[in-house]
């Protein structure tokens, strides 16, 4: 081979690898500007091209629980309970010699249950769900290092669902409170508690709605008012979780948990907690004083729907709306009409009945609230309105007052002399309201009269909530039903 054809192979060679490697960068840049349809920051639609606003994901796996989990873990702990339901069959042969209640037999029904509670002070108070304690003799609590307390109902609040419970230990490790207010929807949350006995129990979740109303508590037969502002979680939650903790991603308690939706029993993708700062003043009233100190607007309210802006002609579905006034209540003295309309709460905006109702429920009687209000004419103006109880009152009551008419996890009400002549008695006291205690585990409820002490007559409700409180023996009660039946129940304090 000459030269000249060497040369020409080379040359040839050469060409054909330069143009080889200009097809593969050719290739390569085509597959780049392909993969720009799949960037956050623009969207490429045939040849026009439009941006799009830069959104900074944030997946689970950067979300780090560790910090939450140890900040709460220690301060849920385990509550289990047991109930006896006390019947007393009367002997009539006896009580004709021996007088009433002689002979006559108790028999008693027993059962248990389980939920969480958490710590909330070093010195041994314990928040949790009323239904978790309800009618319970005994409470056991269990902490997270397996040592097991007695514990002491401090008070209960059938309207939120909230109860106070306490232990004979200082030194706890009370959780850190977070302000369910700043809570926002699609925030990571963790609901620790003790699901099916499996004690120490960590799952996660999102807020999915905020001031929600389930109508969970909301029984006709029982003489309370109702407050639901739930926080609604995807975390999931299951029997044995009420009671149990809501925490942000720092450890800080947000809520209680204390519902789930399901038709099951079993969690089923939500689940509702009862938001801490509504919490944080139910359960200061309950260790203050016993009792809630509950203030009231004194409406009805309904919340605004497209039918009703449309009936009430109303600019837009904003607030909630005041479908009656209640004659010289709270909202009544400071000028407020029916067909009102409430935009604000101090300066939170509401827009929902149950918004409204957490806003008023953390406040007691006394307390100045500042409320926006839209008129019917359109006009808006704030009213400062003044709290009062159910009794019409701005006063608190105090551990005194209440002693005197507040025994066992009742409240009782003097009978009036219509009520007297209807049962031709001419002495006795009435139940009017009556939460977890010794007298609901006896099956006491509201309206039940209670005509004697240990065969001595109760001529008015001090007289008897003094002898319930103050009596460290056996006590045997004659009761009498709103139809006139009469009956006894008996039980060692």
């Amino acid at each position: 081979m000459n030269k000249t054809s060497v040369f020409k192979t080379i040359f040839f060679g050469f060409l054909g690898g330069t143009i080889a490697v200009l097809l593969f960068f050719q290739i390569q840049t085509q597959e780049k500007t392909t993969t720009r349809k799949l960037t956050a920051n623009e969207l490429i639609d045939g040849n026009r091209t439009t941006p799009v606003r830069h959104v900074n994901y944030t997946g689970t796996a950067s979300i780090d629980f560790k910090e939450a989990s140890i900040n709460s873990i220690n301060s849920v702990v385990h509550v289990t309970t047991k109930m006896v339901q006390t019947t007393f069959q009367r002997d009539i042969f006896q009580e004709f010699f021996y007088g009433p209640g002689a002979g006559g037999r108790e028999f008693k029904q027993f059962g248990e249950g389980a939920g969480s509670g958490v710590i909330i002070s070093s010195q041994g108070y314990i928040v949790t769900n009323n239904h978790v304690i309800e009618n319970a003799s005994e409470i056991e609590v269990t902490l997270n290092d397996n040592s097991k307390y007695k514990a002491t109902v401090v008070g209960a609040d059938p309207s939120t669902d909230i109860a106070v419970i306490k232990i004979e230990e200082s030194g706890l490790p009370a959780i850190a409170i977070g302000n369910s207010d700043n809570l926002a929807i699609g925030e990571w949350v963790l609901a620790v508690g003790n699901p099916f006995n499996l004690t120490s129990t960590v799952t996660a979740g999102i807020v999915s709605a905020k001031a929600r109303n389930i109508n969970l508590l909301n029984n006709p037969g029982k003489n309370i008012v109702p407050i639901e502002s739930f926080i609604q979680t995807d975390a999931a939650v299951n029997p044995g979780n009420s009671g149990g903790a809501l925490v942000n991603t720092k450890g800080e308690l947000v809520g209680i948990n204390t519902a789930i939706a399901s038709q099951t029993g079993s969690y089923s993708g939500y689940s509702f907690a009862v938001p801490v700062n509504l919490v944080q003043k139910v359960m200061r009233d309950l260790i203050d004083y016993g009792i809630v100190q509950r203030g009231y607007l004194g409406v009805q309210i309904a919340d605004l729907t497209q039918e009703l802006k449309t009936e009430k002609n109303l600019p837009n579905l904003k607030g909630v709306y005041i479908a009656k006034v209640i004659e010289d209540g709270s909202a009544d003295k400071a000028g407020i009409k029916e067909g009102d309309v409430i935009l604000k709460v101090g300066t939170k905006e509401v827009n929902s009945a149950a918004a409204l109702q957490e806003e008023i429920g953390k406040m007691r009687p006394g307390d100045k609230v500042a409320v926006t209000i839209r008129d019917r004419k359109g006009g808006e103006n704030i009213k400062e309105i003044v709290l009062r109880n159910k009794e019409g009152l701005t006063k608190l009551i105090s551990k005194e007052e209440i002693k005197k008419n507040v025994a066992l996890g009742a409240t009782f009400e003097t009978l009036s002399k219509k009520e007297k002549e209807a049962l031709k008695i001419n002495y006795g006291v009435k139940i009017s309201a009556i939460t977890s205690g010794k007298l609901k585990s006896l099956g006491l409820s509201e309206g039940i009269i209670i005509t004697k002490v240990n065969n001595e007559p109760v001529e008015n409700v001090e007289q008897l909530a003094s002898k319930l409180n103050d009596s460290n023996r056996g006590i045997l009660l004659e009761i009498m039903s709103e139809s006139g039946k009469k009956d006894y129940v008996g039980f060692g304090l």
